[in-house]
């Protein structure tokens, strides 16, 4: 079996709703990221096999196969296919499993993983809405629903059951939020993101350019107080979670040029990091997001390793409770997780939100001297994705 190199890894800087990046067609925004991956890697773009994008609300301008119109909106020939993933939050994630399973078997020797996701211009929960508005009741099956009782309850739900089940009161949640701020905002004037961002352009609202480019995440609040944090209403009467301890809607598109051994060869590239570990679980569809706690002590066992042995830690920002719950489960070191900030302060795309975690951690591996790296997330339906990556 070959072997898989992360041999680029970009994505663009994140934008609120209504922000910064609202003028693109989520399209053309991942066209942007699969043109960065090609220029920075500086492979023939015919050499790129297949692009695969994680999108999580393939509706309206994301629907109709949004890899393949990512491809065609790109510097990328027609010849280059495309296919689109759903794994829920950790669809881009799963597109980087599938872009190495495919240089590993020898199928294809370069595949571009990556997602992309436009909460301005489709929002969130737009495809669960449709069916009930044309009268076609609910995307959940009443054999689901027999099997599984609350699975109609929310994530917001399974983020409160975390956070009870594993004794996180709410200054807990505050406090770690603020500190995701905080490391978001060491990192920004550090310049720690400067070579895994994309430059894009602000459009206006009809399309046209407006000269100034979109390089800093705009969810980042450089003036974040605990004050502040701990004043923002409860998303369940009784509950833990605010806002402030959630992930922020966000629009984003990100990418890594997957390779193997061959495709180093013939292409000439240099490898920054290598699949070390891929796999994926199931868990409880009705908490959710507990997902990533099993897949995690799973994973390391697969590969033969213990939580000491990864060097940094990506897990998802979904909710606080959900890296605060896992550092627990896995007897990790806080001083390794998200250490330049996550999706509280720098937002959650979806679709996007795998290979924009990669795309960190690789880069933050790389600044730090470090060898081993773990990225996992929580995804709808109770499963989790955990990736392990070796620098080189």
């Amino acid at each position: 079996m070959a072997e898989a190199y992360i041999v680029a890894a970009a994505r663009t800087a994140g934008g609120r709703r209504g922000g910064k990046l609202a003028g693109w067609h989520p399209a053309d925004l991942a066209a942007q990221v699969i043109d960065a991956l090609v220029a920075r890697s500086g492979i023939d773009p015919a050499a790129v096999e297949d692009v695969i994008l994680g999108c999580v609300s393939q509706v309206g301008e994301q629907a109709t196969n949004v890899a393949r119109n990512a491809v065609l909106a790109s510097k990328l020939p027609e010849s280059v296919p495309g296919t689109s993933v759903d794994r829920q939050c950790g669809s881009s994630q799963q597109a980087l499993h599938f872009a190495a399973q495919a240089v590993m078997s020898g199928a294809m020797d370069a595949v571009i993983a990556g997602g992309v996701e436009s909460m301005t211009r489709v929002p969130m929960f737009t495809p669960n809405a449709l069916p009930a508005k044309a009268g076609l009741g609910t995307y959940m099956s009443p054999a689901m629903k027999k099997r599984y009782p609350g699975v109609e309850f929310s994530q917001f739900a399974g983020a409160e059951m975390i956070a009870k089940n594993y004794g996180i009161d709410k200054d807990a949640l505050d406090r770690y939020a603020l500190e995701s701020h905080r490391r978001a905002i060491a990192a920004s004037r550090a310049g720690a993101f400067d070579d895994e961002i994309v430059p894009i352009e602000i459009l206006q609202a009809d399309g046209s350019g407006t000269g100034e480019q979109h390089t800093v995440d705009e969810g980042i609040r450089f003036d974040a107080t605990l004050e502040g944090i701990a004043g923002v209403k409860l998303i369940v009467e009784g509950g833990r979670c605010t806002a402030a301890t959630a992930s922020q809607i966000c629009d984003g598109a990100s990418g890594v040029l997957v390779v193997n051994e061959r495709g180093l060869k013939t292409l000439g590239v240099k490898p920054l990091a290598r699949i070390h570990h891929m796999s994926v679980m199931g868990h409880d569809p009705v908490i959710m997001l507990e997902a990533p706690l099993p897949a995690t002590l799973r994973a390391l066992k697969k590969a033969g390793m213990r939580i000491q042995d990864i060097d940094l830690y990506e897990v998802n920002e979904a909710f606080a409770p959900v890296p605060i719950a896992w550092l627990e489960a896995l007897d990790a070191d806080p001083a390794r997780l998200n250490v330049n900030g996550g999706a509280i302060a720098l937002g959650h795309p979806l679709g996007a939100s795998g290979t924009k975690l990669m795309t960190t951690l690789v880069h933050a591996l790389g600044r730090r001297g470090k060898r081993y790296g773990l990225q996992t997330m929580c995804e709808g339906g109770g499963m989790a994705n955990v990736t392990i990556v070796e620098r080189l």
